[in-house]
């Protein structure tokens, strides 16, 4: 009955976690969620008021542009240019997405052909894999391993590979190992892509989450760049706004018009209402993400001390919110969480076989659930 496409594709990951947490909550259980990265902080007021008086005039209720509104485009080259450094134009530099995973799910549709190489990182965020089975491309999994800080090593990718290659998906601060890049792999990075003439796309949703005095670049400071490749961003991790469905893709014109093409094609853009916010969120006070980040670096601090004092070793991460622990198997580590403890954690292994060996903990829950969450592990053996 279904398509053979469909039949290349693995179960998504995050949706089976939210069945067997389903099935605790079923069975009485207290489930403390550590699994998927949803943030629980609330969107910032002055953005839900946006939405609120954007949503009330008639005139937002039509078929928004595709490319999305001005107002957003402007707002995001304008975010860049403060953050960054980054000179955009808000015209043709920047498109409004529904979400960066919508970007993402739909790139490799307008450059890649059947049997084209995709580079994805292993481990990594799921729908670079699928996006590329989508579209009938071969997935080339490049390893993040703990020796080389988990950053890919791009000399390691045969030249016979590299050759087939047509894009390259890169995502610091990283999802799921919480890793961090300098300037200098994405100057590697671009030289890499233009020996080869491969399309590079950074994903990068959770620049703004970040700790110690730690401030993420972005690749498209890096020279040359803009020659090469694009950025996908979000409004999801940094404004607590997962469930808005907004973000943007910014870099190179010729690339952004490939995918707008697509995009043209599969939907009919994002609510302008949900794009006047969104440029809220941009353009206005900022203390609700410092606010967000020093929530984040209490739960992290609770979590790492809280395993260090059951034996385990991990380092505080400098970025993102989550923490990616060493274990002996990620499944059965993940299990046996759940089992006995009532805790999700996410199995490292689902986000690629090179994740085999750890589990991600995602400090989007209270300062003290997680404390009660490491009281639960305390009292089991796991």
């Amino acid at each position: 009955m279904y398509s053979r496409r469909l039949d290349r594709l693995p179960p998504y990951l995050f949706a089976r976690i939210d069945e067997m947490k389903s099935k605790k909550q079923q069975e009485g259980v207290d489930v403390i969620d550590l699994g998927v990265g949803d943030p629980d902080l609330p969107s910032p007021p002055h953005v839900v008021d946006a939405l609120c008086k954007a949503a009330k005039d008639p005139v937002n209720h039509h078929y928004p542009s595709y490319a999305g509104l001005p107002v957003f485009r402007s707002a995001a080259a304008d975010w860049y240019k403060k953050r960054f450094g980054v000179s955009l134009d808000g015209e043709s530099e920047v498109i409004s997405l529904m979400g960066s995973k919508d970007g993402i799910a739909h790139f490799n549709e307008a450059f890649v052909n059947p049997g084209d190489y995709v580079l994805c990182p292993s481990p990594g965020y799921p729908v670079y894999q699928t996006s590329t089975l989508f579209s009938e491309g071969s997935v080339y999994a490049m390893p993040l391993k703990t020796e080389n800080k988990f950053i890919p090593v791009l000399s390691d990718i045969p030249s016979e590979v590299a050759k087939k290659a047509k894009v390259i998906f890169v995502n610091y601060p990283n999802n799921p190992t919480s890793a961090i890049v300098t300037s200098g792999f994405y100057k590697e990075l671009v030289d890499f892509a233009s020996d080869y003439n491969i399309v590079v796309v950074s994903d990068n949703p959770y620049s703004e989450i970040s700790f110690d005095g730690y401030k993420a670049p972005s690749f498209l400071e890096t020279s040359g760049a803009m020659e090469v490749g694009v950025e996908m961003h979000s409004l999801s991790k940094t404004y607590n706004m997962t469930g808005w469905r907004i973000g943007m893709a910014c870099g190179n014109s010729d690339i952004l018009e490939g995918l707008g093409r697509v995009k043209s094609n599969v939907d009919s853009g994002v609510f302008n209402a949900v794009q006047i916010a969104g440029a809220a969120a941009l353009s206005g006070p900022q203390d609700c993400v410092r606010e967000a980040c020093s929530i984040y670096k209490e739960r992290r601090d609770a979590l790492v001390n809280g395993l260090s004092e059951l034996g385990f070793k991990t380092e505080p991460p400098k970025a993102t919110f989550y923490v990616w622990l060493p274990v002996k198997n990620s499944i059965g580590f993940a299990a046996s969480l759940l089992e006995k403890a009532g805790i999700v954690a996410t199995p490292g292994v689902g986000f690629g076989s090179a994740g085999e060996g750890y589990v991600r903990f995602a400090i989007t829950r209270t300062k003290e659930r997680i404390l009660e969450a490491v009281e639960r592990m305390k009292g089991i053996s796991i």
